[in-house]
């Protein structure tokens, strides 16, 4: 890992104040900060080649079209994927999974079963409860243990002949938990099961080879990546994206339209119609490149030695509870502090400058589980350091003497 405080000053925005005080960023799970490389491949856009893409036979055209085009090889290369047409350009994670979700509207009936896990992002349960609407098929939930981890033994039990679909997160949003996906897919596939990834989460801190991993489909977003919002992307085998039916109609995804028909684009046009986010996608394509030239091997072990400072510099303050303790997890601690409600513990933290997450993470089957109103959550990147720890330590210390 090179210098962190060289990293550091690729982010502009952790020179910002916050009530007098330097910003420390601990809310990387909800959205990762941009780093000036990446926001200045947006404003090359804008500023020199700014025009639409695969539509015009003019240089702006040209020079957009190729480099959104880039993106998707940078993507496809990263990713381990085979061929290039099989990465979609999406909205983002929830984008991707509603576009499976959907399109399997017609190859699932009322005797079919579809799993999820108990841990789940809430992206990733509505897109299932609702084809499950539609269809009268059933959906089963992998359930979690106390340390945070998924039950293997009770998946196992739970495949049979009837369930077409797994759909789990590789990484917990709200527990850190690295899921063993490789089992998971491979068990799946002995049941003729098709797997969908959500890859939200994991993407940020280690390198996936999904072609290695031989899932089906798998969902990404950029954001979570030191890439803009608004961008992401669905990988699928290029038989089963085949199958699936477009998922909305416009310009770009058509190879031929008349009042009596209308024939759809090759891969992996089908499936993105109008404009697209073009600057974002680029951006996207800059972020991973950023990555990758600090080494994710490097981003991984950093990460790691921050979550052992972070938690045992927790551990140190009395009435500390952390939920999600399994042997194997990314840079996330969720914890609440006593009796008081993690939105207090956060309102105060922001006055000391200290951004963290608070409520129940957009998983409320896990808080459920647990029986609590939510954590606070700190989720740590590869640009924070073990002396903005000490002072999240200290402003939570000073947060318990507050309240009590």
């Amino acid at each position: 890992m090179k210098n962190i405080y060289k990293i550091r000053e690729d982010f502009p925005i952790l020179n910002k104040k916050i009530n007098g005080t330097d910003l420390v960023y601990f809310d990387n799970a909800a959205t990762s900060q941009t780093p000036k490389q990446v926001i200045q491949k947006i404003v090359d856009y804008y500023e020199q080649y700014n025009s639409n893409i695969h539509r015009g036979l003019h240089s702006l055209s040209t020079d957009a079209t190729n480099q959104y085009e880039l993106s998707r090889k940078i993507i496809q290369k990263h990713f381990g994927i085979k061929n290039n047409h099989e990465v979609i350009f999406t909205s983002g994670t929830t984008h991707g999974i509603n576009i499976v979700s959907s399109g399997l509207e017609s190859q699932i009936n009322s005797s079919d079963e579809l799993i999820v896990s108990e841990m789940e992002h809430h992206s990733n349960i509505v897109p299932w409860q609702i084809l499950c609407e539609k269809t009268d098929a059933k959906l089963k939930v992998i359930p979690i243990n106390k340390e945070g981890s998924l039950d293997i033994d009770t998946f196992k039990t739970m495949l049979n002949k009837n369930v077409k679909f797994v759909s789990i997160n590789h990484v917990s949003n709200s527990l850190g938990t690295i899921n063993p996906i490789e089992e998971i897919i491979e068990l799946a596939h002995k049941n003729n099961s098709k797997v969908l990834l959500d890859g939200a989460q994991g993407a940020a801190h280690f390198k996936i080879n999904l072609s290695e991993i031989n899932v089906d489909y798998y969902v990404a977003s950029a954001h979570k990546l030191c890439g803009p919002t608004g961008v992401g992307f669905l990988y699928g085998k290029s038989e089963l994206l085949e199958a699936l039916p477009s998922y909305q109609g416009g310009g770009e995804m058509i190879s031929s339209v008349t009042f009596k028909k209308t024939e759809y684009a090759d891969l992996p046009y089908k499936f993105e119609a109008g404009t697209p986010n073009i600057s974002g996608v680029i951006g996207f394509g800059a972020a991973i490149d950023y990555m990758n030239d600090i080494g994710f091997d490097n981003i991984e072990s950093y990460e790691q030695e921050l979550l052992k400072y972070a938690t045992d510099r927790l551990k140190e303050i009395s009435g500390i509870k952390i939920y999600g303790n399994p042997g194997n997890k990314i840079s996330v601690i969720s914890f609440n502090l006593s009796n008081h409600h993690p939105s207090d513990i956060g309102s105060i933290l922001d006055q000391f400058g200290i951004a963290v997450r608070t409520g129940q993470h957009c998983t409320q089957p896990v808080m459920d589980y647990y029986n609590i109103p939510g954590t606070v959550r700190v989720s740590l990147s590869f640009y924070n350091t073990k002396s903005e720890i000490d002072l999240f330590i200290d402003a939570l210390e000073k947060a318990s003497n507050m309240l009590g």
